[in-house]
């Protein structure tokens, strides 16, 4: 007897995103395990909120040429969790310890940060300004262009972007590009040339997706962070402190780290180029080729996503610094990499729903066993996939999806052809689906070849 319930819908329930430990590695790891012992402050929240602060305060000298694009390590991370349950303030602590020892240790070394909430572009470039005159008062410039940004109502930002006029979001954009912020009226002057702003955000799930529109998705807003959900993994109701000299030591580690690239020379741009080792290479453009520019998760979520390669090479620079190089190599890479994985399921697990979840995931494994079967085919008619690569199993809705989804990859994965009818024939014409790269006249004569068999066989 058959025992199952009368709904036979798929099971869509899901895990919440666990990063991989590799995230954790080196002096970022350190600070996170030393800030979540003994304490219920998720450890990765507090490692991507060290990462933003440390990729603020090393400053615009290490830079990553790749093409024309001179890279330095500006991180903006968003950390997501539930009111209560985030510790999104308790992720931030530790950091800010470190940088009040940081201070104790040098003054210089330490960047600006601000706390105040962000709510103008003007605001913004007064914080970091070019000098400018105030009546008959010249004020003079802030040479020192670093700035963390500490916003942990990030909700604020968004309610910002919604105000008839505001620009705030659109100089955060040219903020994390490092483009100069140029004044956005003629009755304002005032100027911030080679900014260096990295922020750390924080907001609720359900804030995120009241809050952020349309527009912050596909204008190149939202995917300039990396958005990690994390909270609390244990319930603590003592929580101890850091020790001091834990602390200290730390602190001591990171001045090294900005001795190393010359942080305090704030004046001066671009003195330290970094570079890939060969087998880094290797291993960034595989990654590039494929992972990097997947779009399994739908458009809204490829949207979030565009600027995966540049932040991994962000962050990976990061990874080489900690260690006192000038070399990013292979567990850089890795560790990077670990991020940008955990930032893809972190956007995948707020933005799209379980029951949508499920579905991306047909149609991509479609997609990928289309893929095959045209590497082995070569070419194939609609009717070919249908039968037999998927001998009638799955719905046509599903493999439209799968098809359209592999033509319109940025570049396209398949190419369809209409052949012309035969001399004489009726009805509609024939389309075949080959793997991009093939050329048309190969097309023609392996579609030719086809029918030759076909005919010599006596199949359909």
């Amino acid at each position: 007897m058959d025992d199952r319930s009368e709904d036979d819908s798929p099971d869509t329930h899901r895990n919440a995103p666990q990063p991989d430990p590799i995230c954790l590695y080196g002096l970022v790891g350190d600070v996170a395990r030393a800030g979540s012992d003994g304490t219920e402050a998720n450890p990765y929240a507090i490692a991507a909120n060290f990462m933003a602060y440390l990729s603020c305060a090393v400053g615009r000298g290490p830079y990553l040429p790749i093409g024309n694009t001179w890279h330095h390590t500006r991180i903006f991370v968003l950390h997501i969790g539930r009111s209560g349950r985030g510790r999104k303030g308790d992720a931030v602590s530790l950091v800010s310890r470190l940088d009040t020892a940081l201070r104790q240790l040098r003054e210089p070394a330490a960047p600006p940060n601000h706390r105040g909430g962000l709510s103008s572009r003007e605001g913004l470039v007064s914080l970091f300004h070019d000098g400018y005159k105030n009546g008959k008062v010249e004020v003079p410039a802030i040479e020192d262009k670093r700035l963390w940004v500490v916003e942990s109502e990030f909700a604020n930002v968004l309610h910002q972007g919604r105000r008839e006029g505001n620009t705030l979001s659109a100089a955060l954009r040219d903020c994390w590009d490092g483009v100069c912020l140029k004044p956005a009226t003629k009755s304002n002057r005032l100027f911030a040339s080679y900014p260096h702003l990295c922020l750390s955000g924080a907001i609720s799930p359900s804030e995120l997706l009241a809050l952020m529109r349309a527009r912050e998705l596909t204008n190149g807003f939202a995917n300039r962070f990396l958005m990690i959900w994390a909270e609390r993994e244990k319930i603590v109701p003592f929580p101890q402190a850091t020790p001091h000299e834990v602390v200290d030591a730390l602190a001591t580690r990171i001045l090294r780290v900005l001795d190393f690239v010359q942080a305090e020379r704030v004046s001066v741009r671009d003195h330290l180029q970094i570079g890939l080792t060969a087998q880094a290479q290797n291993i960034y453009a595989r990654l590039y080729r494929g992972e990097l520019i997947d779009d399994s998760g739908g458009e809204r979520v490829t949207a979030l996503l565009e600027r995966r390669a540049p932040m991994l090479l962000r962050l990976a620079m990061l990874f080489a610094l900690c260690d006192l190089q000038t070399q990013i190599d292979v567990q850089h890479i890795q560790a990077a990499m670990g991020w940008i994985r955990h930032g893809v399921e972190s956007a995948k697990f707020v933005f799209v729903k379980a029951t949508d979840a499920a579905d991306s995931v047909r149609t991509s494994a479609a997609a990928k066993k289309i893929i095959e079967f045209l590497r082995m085919k070569g070419t194939s008619t609609r009717w070919q996939i249908t039968t037999e690569c998927f001998q009638g199993h799955v719905a046509k809705s599903v493999i439209d999806l799968a098809i359209e989804h592999l033509l319109l990859a940025s570049p396209a994965q398949v190419v369809v052809q209409t052949l012309p009818r035969a001399k004489g024939s009726h009805g509609p014409q024939t389309q075949t689906y080959t793997l991009s790269g093939m050329a048309p006249d190969r097309l023609s004569q392996n579609w030719q070849a086809h029918n030759v068999g076909r005919t010599i066989n006596g199949s359909r």
